[in-house]
């Protein structure tokens, strides 16, 4: 590959590119913190992504992550000599030249899912400009990810340098996080997620282990962390799907035939090629014979008839899914306790590229009288506090049954499935889980909840809640405690 080679030229990217072009090959990296540093890296970004590396040193982490293209960038030609010796691959490309010159990124011609920069803004001489001139290489669902080092450590690295404990940095810019996050707005990226991490840089053993995967990513504990990570999206770029795009409505049924004329009734024209999925599963009235003659009444609706072949609404969902056809997918739950005319609310966030995933939170409204039992809304916002944690990101009604996303982020999480295990009987953590680790931007949409007239509600408080603790815990060691 042919790239144009920068000789824009700024007083600091002088300085590091000549430090480093004098001692690139002295530089030895020490070992825990780096293979620390990695993990969380690959943690954070899937493999088989196009991934662009800015400052990408000797090119180790930019390999670890195997992507299906990776090209790095760095102001040091010694350094990317290095790179290149180190990593030769087709797959791999590494170039000399300034993130901030929109020419040398401009002549890469390429679009990458993610965009890593870590330890970098240190050593930058425009953090803003670099920013801007990201959005040569983004696509609309591009990710940013920034890692750097918390400022309250500032004191005690710059002392580990004069006592050749630490190598010295020809430059550092100490960016606190809230001012990188402001620097990002202005440059029109938007947050995604905040974090700190690694309590331990240095090898103690076991110890640094546990500090790092458990003490340092505890609540308060984490504000002592070395490092901080910011994950971000342009928003700069409007198009996400050209045109309006089409929705499937998948409404998981069991024992609901007293709810599903009236809900049929109250479902929103979505227009052009969009569709409902009911799927009846092993129902002991008659909701199977109602949703067949429903369908039977309306051949102009795009409605169809799915008999779910296992168990559990979180089966009749990830079933739907596979034979859905539109471009977003969302889940209504049959009993009406959230109104079908509240869809298209859920679609405009999407089409106004305001989330990536939408979960209704019916915690905000007022509820209806006996909509939902003490215990369960007690149980609710433990999850919620739980789930925000666990995440990084505000979720503040895990359990809502309306959720939606676009079918190609679920399509990501289905074949990611393993990840996290196959068990959860409600497709709620599942969904949420698999958007947290594709680093998705998740939106709470407040709606208004109502409680049923028909039936009564599948969920046990107890066994159901004992499940998802196991869930919670399992997810805890991929997510948090890395």
């Amino acid at each position: 590959m042919k790239y144009f080679i920068t000789n824009l030229t700024n007083p600091t990217a002088e300085k590091v590119k000549a430090y480093y072009n004098n001692h690139g090959k002295n530089i030895t990296r020490r070992a825990y913190y780096h293979q620390a540093l990695e993990r969380v890296i690959c943690s954070i970004i899937l493999p088989g992504q196009k991934v662009l590396d800015i400052g990408c040193g000797n090119g180790d982490f930019l390999s670890a992550l195997k992507p299906s293209l990776g090209v790095g960038i760095d102001l040091s030609l010694k350094m990317i000599e290095i790179a290149r010796e180190r990593h030769a691959s087709p797959t791999l490309n590494f170039v000399a030249g300034d993130a901030q010159d929109r020419r040398l990124l401009t002549s890469l011609n390429i679009k990458f899912d993610v965009i890593l920069l870590s330890n970098c803004i240190t050593e930058m001489h425009d953090v803003q400009a670099v920013f801007e001139a990201l959005h040569q290489v983004c696509h609309p669902r591009t990710r940013l990810i920034i890692l750097s080092f918390s400022r309250l450590w500032q004191m005690p690295l710059q002392a580990a340098e004069l006592l050749g404990l630490k190598i010295k940095n020809p430059v550092s810019n100490w960016l606190a996080p809230d001012i990188v996050m402001e620097m990002l707005k202005l440059a029109d990226f938007d947050l995604v997620r905040n974090f700190n991490f690694m309590l331990a840089p240095v090898n103690l053993g076991p110890l640094s282990r546990w500090l790092n995967r458990y003490i340092g990513n505890l609540p308060l504990i984490n504000e002592l962390d070395l490092m901080f990570g910011i994950i971000a999206r342009p928003v700069k770029l409007e198009a996400v799907s050209p045109g309006q795009p089409s929705c499937t409505v998948v409404i998981p049924c069991r024992n609901e035939a007293g709810h599903i004329g009236a809900l049929a009734q109250q479902l929103p024209d979505l227009g052009g090629s969009s569709e409902v999925l009911w799927v009846e599963g092993n129902s002991t009235d008659n909701t199977a014979e109602c949703i067949r003659q429903l369908v039977a009444q309306n051949p102009g609706k795009n409605w169809r008839f799915l008999k779910q072949p296992g168990k559990g609404k979180g089966d009749a969902v990830r079933y739907a899914f596979t034979q859905a056809r539109g471009d977003i997918l969302l889940i209504l739950d049959a009993d009406i306790t959230v109104a079908p005319q509240d869809i298209p609310k859920f679609i405009d966030l999407f089409v106004r590229n305001k989330a990536e995933f939408v979960n209704g939170c019916r915690l905000v409204y007022p509820m209806d009288e006996e909509a939902m039992r003490f215990l369960n809304l007690l149980g609710n916002r433990f999850f919620a506090k739980l789930f925000s944690y666990l995440v990084g990101q505000n979720v503040r009604d895990t359990l809502c049954g309306t959720k939606a996303l676009w079918r190609s982020d679920y399509e990501i999480i289905a074949a990611n499935r393993g990840y996290f295990g196959d068990f959860d009987p409600f497709g709620d953590f599942d969904l949420l889980f698999g958007a947290a680790r594709l680093n998705l931007k998740i939106v709470d949409l407040p709606i208004r909840y109502g409680k049923r007239t028909y039936g009564a509600t599948n969920i046990s408080r107890f066994r159901d809640g004992l499940l998802l603790l196991k869930m919670s815990a399992f997810a805890a060691n991929k997510l948090k405690f890395i």
